[in-house]
Order: structure tokens, then C-alpha cells, then sequence
């Protein structure tokens, strides 16, 4: 995505812009979430990430060792090293099961599973496929994680699927999050919360999982709660990448402290950050990073130019919550402002509304994935500001 809208704008004379990614495959991890319930396969998520490099680009296939940010280097696990001028990290965020006892233990990917890897979403599929029904438990270990209404559409999505198997009646499904609710802004929490309240899925809050019992089949809290499950989803604990711990880049996490605002690393001057990788206080989900992506792509031409950084990131995220038999809802907000209802993105017209259970809202999440692959990837221009706008919302009291 940026490589895509700086080799438009930099000389190709007097910038290389150079890629460096271990993976050669690029999965769209939205469509994770719809392996499960046999809507997608994994075929529908992977595409070469060599089909997104525009000419001029270099793409190096490496592992990085670690950022040597004092020397401006890069250094690469076969021990070359990669010399820039400015660095933009895009490392993301992974899960990381192996922090909770008891969660990659004999029941692993048998009746525990993950969907936030393809890997753990395929073998899912098969399991669902197979299931007569029992305690269908999904858990949230610890924040933050990647797109927070994932969970949420998780368990809206099994509520459709067992309903269309004709088991619904056998499927108890309990939504466990050590969130105060359903969500982490209230006007948000309160819609969500009745919709799993229509759908007979049971809400508990204020879960701080400790570990998993593999002999008991139970989720433990820190204060000794325990919850059984026959099957248990979860959302694994998630940290930074290593190589930002390897660099003494980042925080506990392994998040890069970066300015809220210019997206601009708060020790290196010439280091910008991108997405799941910074420590935002926003979402961690793919919105972020794509509107993100316009403000860093104008404060790092200012940079470069000598100019100073102008353009002001808002925490903006948009994000289009799957909710089961065709509808969806959408919430839109930013570092100040929660999710607020009405119509997005013209006022009055919508055609998308707001904290509004609809299908023309699970149209706008359906078609999202065709955007994605030929308009985001490639830095063409989305016909959506990236800054939020309060225009279309309605403000509650």
C-alpha cells in the first residue's frame, strides 16, 4: 500500500524504495473470520504478494534480524544489511497462544481453537463440519487484539450457521471478554449487547482469563471463575512482532511508541510507523492502517521535502460488523469521538446506517474484500476521507 503510493511520488532517480517481508503469500485476514462457517476458503483469502509490487520497487524475501535505528540500518537473518534514509515499520501485530498456560496443549486445534490464523480458521471449518452441537464458548484473553469486532461477528455468525444446520437448540454460545461489555464504548456496547441478547447469546464481562484446563475442558479467571466449553474459540493474547523487541524499538508489547498524530516514531526522527505495529490508543484493525496510511504517506513527502509535519492522524476507524443471516451493522470513530448512529457516508442518505442492523450494511462488508484487493493494495485513492467526519451522526445525550 505505501510502497504503491510513494513510487508514484518519489523520483525513481534519486529514491529506491526497497520491501523487505518474510512471507511471500499476503492472506486478507478479514476473510479469516468467514472460513469457519464455509462462506470463504482459504483459497478466497491468499493471493502472491508479488501480484501488489508496482515497478520500481525492490521486494527482498528475508527475515529481519533486528532495526539498528542508531546506524540507520536494517539488517537481514542471512546477515546483510540494508542502509535507508527514512524506515517505515510495518510489522504488525501476531498472536500469541503460547502466553496462556494451558492453551497450545493436547486439545489444541481439536476443541480449542483460533481463527485469527488460516490455519487455525480451516481446521475449524472441519470441526463445525463434524459438531452435533454442546458449549460453544468464545474468549477474549487480554487486550489489545486484532479488529475488536471480530468476536462479536464470530458469535453472530455461529448463531446463523447452527440455526441454518438445524441444531441451533443444541449450540449454547457464550461470548467471554474481560471487557466491562460487549464493546469498549458504551452507545456501541449497548446496540451489540441486545443484538446477542436477540440471538441467545450469553455475555460475560469482566473475564480475566488466567489459563485454560485441558482435563476440566474450562476457561480459568485470575479471580478463580471458571466457565467448561465442549468447544472453545479464542482470541489468543496479541504482542508485537519480535523484531521490534530485538531492536529495542518497543514497549512490554513490542508496540513502537509513535506519535498519535504524525505517525512518526517518538525517538527516531526518520523511523515512521504503520498500522498494528504502533502503540495508537485506537483500534487495531485494517481501517486504521489504510486511513493511516494517507496521513503518513503526506507527513513523510513533508519530511523528505524539509517541511514540517502537518497532517494529523484522528484515530479514525470504520469497521463493518458481520451480524449473521445478511445484515451487518457499522460503527465509525475516531480517538475522541465513539461510535455514534445515523448514516454513513452521506448524511441522510447513507446508504449505510450506523449502529444499524441492516443488509445493506453486510453488502458494504461483503464487497470490502474486492476493494481490498484492487484498490487498498495497490494505493489507489478510497472514495472516503480518511479523517472521521461527524457529518450523518447523531449525538446522544
Amino acid at each position: 500500500m505505501m510502497a504503491n503510493k510513494l513510487r508514484k511520488a518519489l523520483d525513481r532517480d534519486e529514491w529506491e524504495i526497497t520491501i523487505v517481508d518474510k512471507h511471500r503469500t499476503h492472506y486478507y485476514q478479514p476473510g479469516f473470520l468467514f472460513i469457519p462457517f464455509g462462506i470463504y476458503n482459504k483459497q478466497d483469502v491468499v493471493k502472491p504478494k508479488a501480484d501488489f509490487i508496482p515497478p520500481g520497487v525492490k521486494m527482498v524475501f528475508s527475515e529481519v534480524d533486528k532495526v539498528e535505528a542508531e546506524e540507520n540500518k536494517v539488517r537481514l537473518a542471512d546477515g546483510s544489511v540494508l542502509l535507508y534514509d527514512y524506515l517505515i515499520l510495518a510489522t504488525g501485530t501476531e498472536t500469541r497462544p503460547d502466553e496462556t498456560p494451558g492453551l497450545v496443549d493436547k486439545l489444541w486445534r481439536k476443541e480449542i481453537f483460533d481463527f485469527y490464523t488460516v490455519e487455525g480458521a480451516v481446521e475449524l471449518q472441519k470441526f463445525f463440519k463434524q459438531w452435533e452441537g454442546g458449549k460453544l464458548v468464545l474468549a477474549i484473553t487480554e487486550l489489545p487484539y486484532k479488529c475488536p469486532v471480530a468476536p462479536i461477528e464470530f458469535v453472530c455468525l455461529a448463531d446463523a450457521y447452527f440455526t441454518e444446520k438445524g441444531i441451533r437448540d443444541k449450540v449454547d454460545i457464550t461470548f467471554v471478554t474481560p471487557l466491562a461489555g460487549a464493546f469498549t464504548k458504551p452507545i456501541a456496547t449497548k446496540m451489540l449487547s441486545e443484538l446477542l441478547a436477540e440471538k441467545n447469546i450469553k455475555v460475560v464481562p469482566d473475564f480475566y482469563l488466567e489459563k485454560v484446563d485441558n482435563e476440566k475442558k474450562t476457561i480459568v479467571s485470575y479471580d478463580e471463575q471458571e466457565i467448561p466449553f465442549d468447544v472453545l474459540t479464542i482470541v489468543p493474547m496479541n504482542m508485537g512482532n519480535s523484531v521490534i523487541e530485538r531492536s529495542g524499538l518497543g514497549d512490554d508489547m513490542n508496540y513502537v511508541p509513535t506519535d498519535k498524530h504524525t505517525l512518526r516514531s517518538e525517538k527516531y526522527e526518520n523511523i515512521f510507523v504503520l498500522g498494528d505495529a504502533a502503540n495508537l490508543p485506537t483500534s487495531k484493525a485494517g481501517s486504521v492502517a489504510h486511513f493511516a496510511a494517507d496521513i503518513l504517506f503526506e507527513n513523510l513527502m513533508s519530511a523528505i521535502e524539509g517541511r514540517p509535519l502537518m497532517a494529523k492522524f484522528d484515530g479514525h476507524a470504520n469497521c463493518y460488523i458481520e451480524t449473521g443471516f445478511g445484515k451487518g451493522a457499522l460503527i465509525d470513530f475516531n480517538y475522541d469521538t465513539e461510535p455514534l448512529p445515523g448514516t454513513f457516508p452521506l448524511p441522510g442518505v447513507g446508504p449505510f446506517g450506523l449502529l444499524k442492523n441492516t443488509k445493506i450494511n453486510h453488502y458494504g462488508k461483503v464487497m470490502f474484500r474486492w476493494m481490498y484487493w484492487h484498490i487498498l493494495l495497490r494505493g489507489k485513492e478510497l472514495p472516503i476521507d480518511p479523517l472521521m467526519t461527524m457529518a450523518g451522526k447523531k449525538m446522544i445525550k
